[in-house]
């Protein structure tokens, strides 16, 4: 009698859990809530996200010297060889376009390695994915996170390039935080995305990242978009690239360069469709990831 009381908690405890059910597919109606549940999920799980992301630095350059300060001084590097070469081709200051230079590579190769991890967040977590009931999203927002980390160390580049060629800073350069919020959002929307759709076809991840390499030539970052402004063919580069309008919501106030509010629309456009159709799409997809991986 005296295990009564007890019992009488566990009994209760486990009828307010969660249970595990299987069911038929019910709907659209049914995946926006799993999905809804699964980023709230994640949300609470915020603290393991980051510390899941922090291990994975420590992991990747365990027994290095300079651990990711190593990608900082290799990026120091190309950035500078690369600053007197363009600056002499383009016929351009280099006290103007080594600061221009810095921040477009800089962010470029942050966009560049979010789309990267993006397409294998949920293919190289298979174990774990397999192993632990865990929201989808951790991952997402780890591999989001994973990235920010290695950018707060190449801030250093930038931070150094501006102090050496005397570039100030306004409260205009705060625009930036707000650009940046946009891109974390942008980043996450695409991993979920791109994640599930790359553990079911596993070549994409190869077909994207060549896009990416022609995006980089086509998009202003090593070269002014004003030098397309006489050439009307060329325009079409900068008004049907995405990637201008979002790169330059941050590198623009960073730089003091004045933003219009046609690119300012047209950034909130590209975010407001990434964010919809990775909604549907992560939607759609979340109950197959765990078989696809």
């Amino acid at each position: 009698m005296s295990d009564l009381p007890a019992t009488e908690r566990a009994i209760r405890a486990s009828e307010t859990q969660p249970l595990f059910t299987l069911s038929a597919d019910r709907g659209w109606i049914q995946r926006f809530q799993l999905a809804g549940t699964d980023l709230r999920g994640g949300v609470k799980l915020w603290r393991l996200a980051w510390s899941l992301a922090f291990s994975d630095i420590r992991l990747r350059y365990r027994g290095s010297a300079l651990g990711p300060f190593w990608l900082t001084l290799s990026t120091a590097i190309m950035i500078g060889a690369m600053a007197f070469l363009y600056a002499d081709l383009f016929h351009t200051d280099i006290h103007t376009y080594l600061p221009y230079l810095t921040v477009s590579i800089i962010l470029w190769n942050y966009l560049n390695m979010l789309v990267s991890d993006g397409c294998t967040c949920f293919s190289q977590v298979e174990s774990m994915i397999r192993g632990i009931r865990m929201p989808f999203t951790v991952h997402a927002a780890r591999s989001v996170i994973r990235n920010t980390i290695i950018l707060a160390h190449n801030i250093i580049v930038v931070v150094a390039v501006f102090a050496i060629m005397g570039v100030s800073m306004s409260l205009y350069s705060l625009w930036a935080i707000p650009g940046f919020l946009l891109w974390l959002i942008d980043a996450f929307a695409m991993s979920i995305l791109f994640g599930a759709f790359c553990a079911r076809f596993r070549d994409v991840p190869q077909i994207i990242m060549s896009v990416m390499q022609i995006a980089f030539f086509v998009t202003p970052i090593m070269w002014y978009a004003s030098l397309l402004e006489k050439h009307p063919e060329g325009e079409l580069l900068i008004r049907f690239n995405p990637f201008y309008y979002l790169l330059e919501i941050v590198r623009g106030p960073l730089l003091g360069t004045p933003m219009t509010l046609d690119m300012v629309w047209k950034a909130l456009i590209v975010s407001g469709v990434l964010i919809l159709v990775a909604t549907v799409g992560f939607a759609r997809t979340r109950g197959r990831i765990a078989y696809w991986v």
